[in-house]
């Protein structure tokens, strides 16, 4: 099987020209068939404030109601994904920005309401993995926003954690897939105020003697969680790391079975 890296990389990174500028370098030199996956949540965030519209957050999670989705359709499939689109094509790289409608590659489904009702929020149901695999068979480098579809016309916000996890599951019967999760550390911290206690491997029995040691807590839970069940259907490996380090292949902390 060819190798496959997917990249997921948080709003943060591609919304700051210099961490963009540096995130698209590292991107453009990975080896081989690629995909990209984006957040953009401040820069929703920001246009939503401009327009006077209110942004509401739930641990972390935003409530999109009717005008917060028009914003986030506009920012994530538009002005983010196609600065990354076209600062890839300046390095040469033949990218093609997606949104999960086009071409049906994501479907999702509304969340349904329980304690908290998130809007226009999606759940991936299936991922087209036989579309994805012949646009990156064919040399084309996807850069995906976290927009899903219904199938009934309707447009669902959709966590960019969430959609790389599903695309690579998608593509692992087509190709040996490496996710790579990169964010603003350099990996799961044994403690979190040490940015050089990187924790180099983390198993399953690991990974939850760790959470009921303390050391892993938060927001890290639901990403290991997610990389868990990326590998228990057929990713080949998850790494986490920084994304300056996009291009090392030491960095990080790298989840196996």
């Amino acid at each position: 099987m060819e190798k496959l890296t997917i990249i997921k990389v948080g709003g943060k990174i591609v919304e700051e020209p210099d961490t963009l500028n540096c995130l698209l370098d590292g991107f453009a030199r990975i080896p081989g068939y690629k995909l990209l996956v984006h957040g953009g949540g401040r820069s929703a965030t920001k246009m939503a404030e401009r327009l006077g519209i209110d942004s509401r957050m739930v641990n972390g999670r935003r409530i999109t109601d009717s005008d917060t989705l028009k914003v986030v359709t506009m920012v994530y499939g538009g002005l983010v994904n196609k600065n990354i689109v076209a600062g890839l094509q300046a390095r040469g790289v033949d990218a093609v920005g997606l949104t999960g409608a086009d071409m049906n590659v994501i479907l999702s489904e509304k969340r349904p309401v329980k304690d908290i009702d998130y809007g226009y929020v999606g759940d991936v149901k299936h991922v087209d993995g036989e579309v994805l695999s012949y646009l990156v068979g064919k040399g084309m480098v996807p850069v995906m926003a976290p927009l899903t579809h219904d199938g009934k016309g309707n447009i669902l916000n959709t966590n960019a954690d969430t959609i790389a996890g599903e695309i690579a599951k998608g593509l692992s019967s087509y190709f040996d897939v490496t996710l790579v999760y990169c964010f603003e550390k350099k990996g799961v911290l044994r403690d979190e105020n040490d940015d050089c206690s990187v924790i180099k491997e983390i198993t399953p029995e690991l990974f939850r003697q760790y959470v009921d040691d303390g050391v892993i807590q938060g927001g890290m839970i639901p990403k290991l969680e997610n990389s868990f069940s990326a590998i228990d259907n057929g990713v080949k490996q998850v790494i986490i790391k920084q994304a300056s380090d996009i291009g090392d292949c030491t960095a990080g902390t790298v989840i196996r079975k």
